[in-house]
């Protein structure tokens, strides 16, 4: 699955993968199914006190910034595609804003992490330093969902877009060495907007950090 022109011509914020996305943003929440609330979203929610602060990083149209919304929460959606966060603006007035994975560069100000489906898109060399920033982001003992796709290597699927593969163990070796403690995980699969069925892993984690 590594190509090494892949990896060569794509950077942290990959232009081609957000293009994609920039395009097909009605597509792309036919296939989420917007009437369809995330067991693992409720999950998550639950987890947080009234009013948490939370990240929904790579947030695409969203969608899970608005059920956070109607449960109490306060959200600070987030996503490289300018369309997505237009369409998620105008549909929702949810305030979302337009913004790379480097540019989350705060310290101690989110009490939740919502990365559903968006970190996969970074290539793995720079996964490192994108937890450890979500880390320090993160207050003392905040919450972190992390959704990504099984596998290995790294590729393009048939529209276009980058992703980056990781096994089970490759994921919580990172995890651990930014600071995170693996809390739970969970495994599944899921019809992709390219029109694939492949694996994914969601896993909720805590940052070790002292209060």
């Amino acid at each position: 699955m590594q190509d090494e022109t892949i990896l060569k011509n794509t950077t942290m914020a990959d232009q081609e993968t957000i293009d994609v996305y920039n395009d097909q943003v009605e597509s792309y929440v036919e296939v989420i199914d917007p009437e369809a609330v995330d067991p693992l979203l409720l999950k998550f929610i639950a987890r947080l006190a009234p009013e948490a602060y939370v990240l929904d990083l790579g947030c695409g149209p969203a969608l899970s910034s608005v059920t956070m919304r109607d449960h109490g929460l306060r959200v600070d959606p987030t996503d490289a595609s300018e369309e997505m966060v237009k369409w998620a603006n105008e549909k929702f007035d949810i305030g979302a804003r337009q913004a790379l994975f480097q540019d989350i560069d705060c310290s101690n100000t989110y009490d939740a992490v919502w990365a559903n489906f968006c970190l996969l898109h970074a290539p793995e060399e720079v996964f490192p330093d994108i937890l450890r920033a979500l880390n320090r982001a993160l207050k003392p003992h905040g919450v972190m969902h992390l959704a990504m796709k099984l596998g290995s290597g790294a590729t393009r699927d048939k529209i276009g877009r980058f992703y980056s593969y990781y096994s089970q163990q490759a994921l919580c070796s990172y995890l651990q060495d930014a600071g995170f403690m693996v809390a739970d995980i969970q495994l599944g699969e899921a019809m992709s907007l390219a029109g694939e069925v492949e694996p994914w892993i969601a896993l909720t984690v805590f940052s070790e950090k002292a209060a």
